[in-house]
């Protein structure tokens, strides 16, 4: 029997050309010819060149109209968080608030300790996440992988049902600053969700293997989890760290991503 591409499920790095790029749907089939799939990542780092919007200057009076503060509780790598809506602000007081000295990233040697202190410091000053951002920052005169514009079987659901799913077959926006995390439901693993790091610092993207037994590990990892309740991660109630997870036998693996260079 023939082996299967990608059979350690690594998350894949691809780097298309110009003209591989102006085909989305075909290239993702090519990135799941190779395996990328099984990963339940993959990295696609855009042609030289290329941007999605030409100028950020314009954005600061975007309106986030429920930002959400992140209370969570637990400890021991095993959390679970809730949110409080806070009162409207704009993407300039957002920022504002990111760069204060409560909320700004903390001095750090690398990623690595980044990440140490980002676990060990879970539990302190409740960030605030703006989430569900109806919109999108790509210029409308960008053609390759505009989120607004794929050209795939979703925009037919508007295009000829005159369906619209907000988050689904439109893209949402998420800013986020230190700690928040932006958690993937079971539905990113089960349909391909397409995000990218837009403007800002670099953001840490990490994740099971969408093949094997992740997710039924999930149930045993959350104290006073009943074992029915599969769908818990789906509602972005749980938040594990990677040494929780490979303590149940769970691998996760994790790529970076910078602004307007990688997907």
């Amino acid at each position: 029997m023939e082996s299967p591409l990608n059979p350690n499920c690594s998350i894949m790095v691809f780097r298309p050309t110009k003209e591989e790029f102006n085909d989305f749907d075909k290239y993702i089939a090519y990135m799941e010819s190779q395996g990328a799939h099984r990963a339940g990542l993959a990295k696609v780092i855009p042609p030289k060149g290329w941007r999605a919007r030409q100028s950020y200057d314009n954005i600061s009076d975007m309106l986030i109209a429920t930002p959400l503060q992140q209370v969570v509780s637990g400890g021991a790598g095993v959390f679970t968080q809730y949110h409080k809506k806070k009162k409207a602000m704009t993407v300039g007081q957002y920022r504002h608030l990111a760069n204060s000295e409560k909320h700004r990233t903390p001095a750090h040697l690398n990623y690595e300790d980044l990440e140490r202190k980002y676990w060990k410091n879970r539990l302190y000053d409740s960030p605030i996440y703006g989430a569900d951002v109806n919109g999108s920052l790509f210029d409308e005169s960008t053609r390759e992988w505009n989120l607004g514009h794929l050209g795939t079987i979703q925009d037919l659901l508007e295009q000829e049902c005159g369906v619209v799913i907000e988050g689904v077959n439109t893209p949402y926006l998420y800013f986020g600053m230190w700690r928040p995390p932006s958690r993937g439901t079971r539905r990113t693993w089960t349909c391909t969700a397409s995000t990218m790091c837009t403007l800002g610092a670099q953001d840490l993207v990490r994740g099971p293997p969408s093949t094997g037994s992740a997710w039924s590990a999930w149930p045993g990892a959350v104290p006073g989890q009943r074992p029915d309740l599969r769908g818990l991660p789906a509602h972005k109630v749980a938040l594990i760290s990677p040494t929780v997870l490979r303590e149940n036998g769970v691998p996760s693996a994790a790529r970076r991503r910078r602004p307007e260079s990688s997907w």
